[in-house]
């Protein structure tokens, strides 16, 4: 979010002495560098803890759901506590929780030890992220300076999505998979005393109250939620164990709701979906993180678990794929002048449900190239040109005033979107391979996973078609 007149830089000691631009970047850069990292780092361990602390296949689903539940649970509260109560001291705090859950989780002896650990680390990246960019906007003036620092800061964040799965396939090849999340412990401790040597405190000048029951709601709602998908698998949808938690999901989220509208200070302030293009969008964001966040689950457990890659074989695997994300998201704003925001959205979408398409093609004994590469890069050159152009169109009906609070929406969409996917395919491929051993039925089921997964984004296409206006009518 970047400064607005309202924000004000409280004296410290670091304010008061010269602290180099680099220093600042380096230290805010490399706390949202661990808050992605460990989005996708931990995949490539996923079969190795399994095996050390005997996780079940839905155990794994939530070691990388109780991260990303709780991470966009709490994200617009961090951000809210980050303007109250200074954006220095949130990001030190969040840190410290990381860095703490880091270490437990590392040192986990039972498979919840290590949910819980995950779900802590959540809400750590959760205080942590939103002060990141309001802390470089509020040390680099507005200018060509201020523009190349937020580059910096976007390429850190794409940077640590691309390099999670190779950093986690090598610990967990060379050392073990404890050192997955030990190896935030001493980069956090290190990260934390230069935040302290080098962040001057900055907060936003209008004191408003935190809004911590709609955070505790929405985060349990989802929780809650993503439970009773995984037990339709186990269980049956009829039978008490799956209906009991749907729908006491389904009624904290409808409370959320009503506390939202009710709130002086709501954390979601429900009358910006009635702009369409915020609410089109957040709604485009939250299909395309269903349908790509899991992704990264099921291409890393196919190369380990069917194709027999090692750990740091499937982390490398996926690193081209990763790349060519980052090379959409360059792509989309040459393209957005020319041929409109909401077409490169559409273009972006159809890309990734043909890589999906081809991705769902697989077989037990694919090659490479052409069961993992090739269509690992279609996919995320999609995802990459669609996730720009929607941020875009959230933000251009936004009131100026709102168009910090609509960007942490799309993310937290994006996040929360990807939790209940993950929870939906996981059922697809569990109920697909039906328990029956063997390369050939997980294969099956992975692929259902996919092709469930290509007909989620191509309902996203008709969602963008048929609600999202251009920007300039919104506007």
């Amino acid at each position: 979010m970047v400064k607005t007149p309202a924000d004000t830089r409280l004296p410290t000691r670091s304010s008061r002495k010269a602290v180099p631009t680099w220093a600042v970047v380096l230290t805010v850069c490399a706390g949202q560098f661990l808050v992605v990292l460990d989005v996708s780092v931990v995949n490539t361990a996923l079969p190795s803890m399994r095996a050390g602390l005997g996780l079940s296949a839905i155990g794994l689903q939530w070691v990388v759901n109780a991260y990303s539940i709780a991470f966009a649970g709490f994200m617009l509260l961090g951000g809210r506590a980050g303007d109250l109560f200074g954006r220095k001291r949130m990001f030190l705090v969040g840190l410290a929780l990381f860095t703490a859950a880091s270490l437990a989780g590392g040192l986990a002896q039972e498979g919840w030890h290590l949910l819980a650990a995950r779900a802590v680390q959540g809400l750590g990246a959760a205080v942590l992220a939103p002060s990141t960019l309001t802390l470089l906007t509020s040390a680099v003036s507005e200018g060509p300076a201020r523009v190349r620092v937020i580059g910096t800061w976007t390429a850190v964040g794409a940077g640590g999505g691309a390099v999670g799965g190779a950093v986690g396939g090598v610990l967990t090849d060379l050392i073990s998979w404890r050192w997955v999340l030990l190896i935030n412990v001493p980069v956090g401790v290190l990260v934390l005393a230069a935040g302290v040597r080098w962040l001057t405190e900055s907060r936003g000048g209008e004191r408003r109250r935190l809004d911590l029951p709609g955070a505790l709601l929405v985060t349990a709602g989802l929780a809650t939620l993503a439970y009773g998908i995984v037990q339709t698998e186990v269980e049956g949808w009829t039978a008490p164990a799956t209906l009991v938690p749907l729908v006491t999901g389904l009624l904290l989220i409808v409370a959320f709701l009503l506390v939202e509208a009710r709130t002086k200070a709501p954390l979601m302030p429900l009358g910006l979906f009635r702009v369409r293009s915020v609410a089109a969008a957040n709604a485009t964001m939250m299909i395309s993180g269903a349908a790509m966040f899991a992704m990264w689950f099921f291409m890393t457990v196919y190369a380990q678990n069917v194709l027999g890659y090692s750990p740091v074989q499937a982390g490398f695997a996926l690193v081209p794929s990763s790349l060519t994300g980052v090379v959409g998201s360059k792509l989309a704003p040459r393209l957005m002048p020319v041929i409109g925001a909401k077409n490169v959205t559409v273009v972006g979408l159809l890309v990734a449900a043909a890589g999906v398409g081809w991705q769902s093609t697989m077989t037990p004994d694919g090659s490479y190239v052409t069961s993992i590469l090739l269509p690992g890069m279609l996919m995320m050159l999609g995802a990459g040109l669609a996730s720009t152009p929607l941020s875009s169109l959230a933000t251009s009906g936004a009131a100026p005033g709102d168009v910090g609070l609509v960007s942490g929406l799309i993310n937290t969409s994006r996040t929360m979107g990807g939790a209940l996917g993950l929870s939906i395919l996981s059922t697809v491929a569990a109920a697909r391979t039906a328990g029956a051993p063997g390369a050939a039925a997980l294969t099956d089921g992975y692929a259902a996973a996919f092709r469930t997964s290509g007909l989620i984004l191509l309902g996203g296409v008709v969602l963008v078609l048929l609600w999202m206006p251009r920007a300039d009518r919104e506007r």
